[in-house]
């Protein structure tokens, strides 16, 4: 059986490569040609629109993929890519939140320190790049990992030189799974703030975490807060029963309004920590503010509407995925257990409709997988956590096997962290790293090559979930 299973997949991987292979091969025209041309040249690739950005060339594509990579000839979608272009000699980095796609052209960190092309892709299964019957059980990272081999593969003959793969939290998951089945496309990767859930009902660190992050004093400030707001239930209902009427939102699969804000306000504490800092905590509401007051407070950390179908409707691929291969922290705070009334209810589950189905991949397997590569067999590989990111509380670690890798943490810093938020040894040896793996030179000082720019650079906060 393990010598057929062997024999199937060398095929399918053998078929992919031909298919691209030969077709970028009998679509390459001359050196000269534009860049578009080239790019449509690709058999698959459809222009979406072209957008002006100053020093760039910007596309928005449609790129046709296998819904089945291991049965390609039953069916296909069109899944989004981006490519931000700056030339075909210098290095590329290929990106993905693990969500949706930003029209809007956009540099991660990588992009700018190496001063390189950027290809962005949409997760697949994210509206637009959906299949149009959609088969749940080909949501797996395998298959997401398949989409960024055939689209690097398709690419490669244009932007020939080294490619970096990057993702921050499920995009940084995304990149470690990518070089996990597909080791040899990229010279490197930069992760981000990725979980790593090995044991998916072992969530101890978790509860580790949030006894230990940033002061007493602090942890004291907001728990007294969240508590509060749970205290104050029969009026907080009433107010977000009344602001989803107004907006035409529902909560059919939360269960009711009630069910919905608790499932937000269990995670508020959460949420400040993943993108709020320790000198912020001045700003978090006392026990005498008003209903007004922590009402507004907690919208702005935990954000009402995810509660409601509409706002749950968007990252039902992350919770499928969550609730099949990736697993998930189900943290219940314990300060809360005198006022919670549904223990149990913040699980992929809930957030995804009752008319897909969902069962997790038995004894943890996928991630389990995924680890071990990690630790004994992965190379080139940097990680970036932050000291007081949740989500971090269950990092990627290396072992005696991870060759030219290294783990970093950025003091103090929540779920932004990023190379430049490293202690200055850090930053300095993370640049080197990422730079030899682009094949590039820093500069004398061993900074960025790229100046700040502040349309390109900045974050999208469409980003700013309490999602991973």
């Amino acid at each position: 059986m393990r010598r057929t299973l062997r024999w199937v997949l060398s095929l399918v991987v053998l078929i992919g490569t031909v298919t691209v292979g030969t077709a970028s091969a009998s679509a390459a025209p001359a050196a000269k040609t534009d860049i578009k041309d080239r790019i449509l040249a690709i058999p698959g690739m459809s222009l979406i629109e072209e957008k002006p950005v100053d020093g760039y060339r910007f596309f928005v594509l449609n790129y046709k993929q296998p819904v089945d990579h291991r049965r390609p000839w039953r069916g296909s979608f069109e899944q989004r890519i981006s490519i931000l272009h700056k030339g075909a000699d210098r290095p590329t980095v290929f990106y993905t939140s693990g969500y949706g796609l930003s029209t809007d052209p956009r540099r991660s960190e990588p992009t700018q320190m190496t001063d390189g092309n950027q290809v962005s892709m949409e997760y697949r299964f994210f509206t637009p790049s959906r299949p149009k019957s959609a088969d749940w059980s080909k949501l797996t990272i395998w298959q997401a990992a398949s989409d960024q081999h055939r689209i690097f593969k398709a690419l490669k003959r244009i932007y020939g030189k080294n490619w970096i793969s990057t993702g921050a939290s499920k995009g940084g998951m995304t990149a470690t799974y990518y070089r996990r089945f597909y080791p040899r496309d990229m010279d490197g990767t930069v992760a981000y703030v990725a979980p790593n859930d090995v044991r998916n009902k072992e969530d101890s660190a978790y509860y580790d975490f949030f006894e230990n992050v940033g002061t007493k004093q602090c942890r004291d400030r907001l728990n007294t807060a969240q508590h509060e707001i749970f205290e104050r239930r029969d009026e907080m209902v009433p107010r977000l029963e009344k602001w989803a009427e107004k907006n035409d939102y529902t909560f059919k699969r939360a269960g009711s309004v009630d069910k919905a804000f608790e499932l937000v306000a269990q995670d508020i504490v959460w949420g400040y920590w993943q993108y709020h800092l320790l000198d912020d905590c001045d700003s978090v509401p006392g026990e005498n503010a008003s209903t007004d007051t922590l009402y507004k407070w907690g919208d702005e950390v935990g954000g009402w509407s995810a509660g409601t179908d509409q706002g749950m409707e968007y990252y039902t691929p992350y919770y499928y995925q969550a609730g099949t291969q990736l697993g998930s922290p189900d943290y219940e705070e314990p300060l809360l257990d005198d006022v919670r009334k549904y223990p149990g209810l913040n699980v992929p589950r809930t957030y995804v409709s009752r008319d897909i189905p969902m069962q997790f991949n038995r004894h943890d397997k996928a991630m389990r997988d995924i680890d071990r590569w990690v630790r004994h067999h992965s190379r080139s590989m940097l990680f970036v956590n932050g000291e007081n990111d949740p989500w971090s509380a269950e990092p990627f670690r290396l072992s005696w096997g991870s060759k030219d890798s290294a783990l970093y943490t950025a003091p103090g810093a929540n779920h932004g962290a990023n190379i430049s938020k490293l202690q200055a040894d850090d930053r300095k040896s993370a640049t080197r790293m990422l730079m030899k793996w682009a094949g590039v030179k820093p500069d004398k000082s061993g900074k960025r090559l790229t100046a700040y720019n502040k349309k390109l650079d900045r974050t999208d906060k469409r980003e700013l979930t309490l999602r991973p």
